[in-house]
């Protein structure tokens, strides 16, 4: 479905992704892990075309898109849920749905108050609450949000940037669950994040990103039980990415739970 080659980018003149090969099918989740800083963010940017190319090919169910507008991008059908949630918080959980799916306004017709309610059917927090104001929401509420208004999009690739960013343990399992849950109902996505073990325990394959380059890539479960990777990539020993990623046990119970069922 997405297929880089040999992608360059950066800002400005200043050079951050460097000659990314990287590939996402049909109906897979595929992670990019990495420290801060490692070009995960810039590299989602520029698929979704927040950020232009300097060199290299985007391709999007084989037509190159690379020159396309973030627009063009979304109506042909990638969504970018951004690094920090970005949720409009003056505004009800029904007019962030509505902004989400803005752009298929006139092909839908009157259909977006019925694609609202489909979407938040994954959500029923966001459906009890549709018309409160979500300034005072939790973190997690507002990431469920951000992801809702992804959906609004109807998008055949979900781009996610740190998802996981800033919320409990217990949220974090949560997110993770409902994004393994879109990619069992044959969604495509592509997962940008710095919690490699639970990411890479959902994932399909996994790219590891250092210093703006694929340092190494491979099917989630082979990079998690690598303790070569675990050491040096992902911060822990093999034991740790498999048993005690977390000091919170309920995270490590989800841990295992999402490592078993990816079995």
């Amino acid at each position: 479905m997405l297929e880089l080659r040999a992608v360059s980018t950066g800002y400005g003149g200043t050079p951050v992704v460097h000659d990314i090969d990287l590939t996402v099918n049909s109906g897979e989740i595929v992670t990019l892990v990495g420290a801060n800083g490692a070009g995960k963010t810039t590299l989602v940017k520029t698929i979704s075309g927040l950020l232009r190319i300097h060199r290299g090919q985007i391709l999007f169910e084989g037509e190159r898109i690379e020159a396309l507008s973030a627009r063009a991008r979304v109506l042909m059908g990638i969504a970018h849920v951004p690094e920090g949630r970005q949720t409009f918080g003056g505004l009800t959980v029904a007019e962030n749905l509505e902004l989400g799916g803005f752009i298929h306004r006139k092909r839908t017709g009157g259909g977006t108050t019925q694609r609202m309610r489909e979407v938040c059917q994954r959500f029923p927090v966001l459906l009890e609450r549709l018309h409160e104001v979500v300034a005072n929401f939790s973190g997690g509420q507002h990431q469920m949000l951000a992801i809702a208004r992804g959906l609004m999009a109807s998008p055949k690739l979900l781009v996610l940037d740190e998802p996981s960013l800033g919320l409990s343990p217990v949220l974090v399992t949560q997110i993770f669950q409902l994004i393994a849950g879109l990619r069992d109902r044959g969604m495509a996505i592509l997962l940008s994040e710095q919690n490699a073990q639970l990411s890479l325990a959902i994932a399909d394959r996994g790219y590891v990103i250092e210093n703006g380059r694929v340092a190494i890539f491979g099917t989630g479960r082979d990079l998690l039980d690598s303790s070569d990777i675990a050491a040096r990539y992902l911060g822990v020993g093999a034991d740790m990415a498999t048993s005690s990623a977390s000091r919170d046990e309920h995270y490590t119970v989800k841990l295992r739970e999402l490592m078993r069922d990816r079995a």
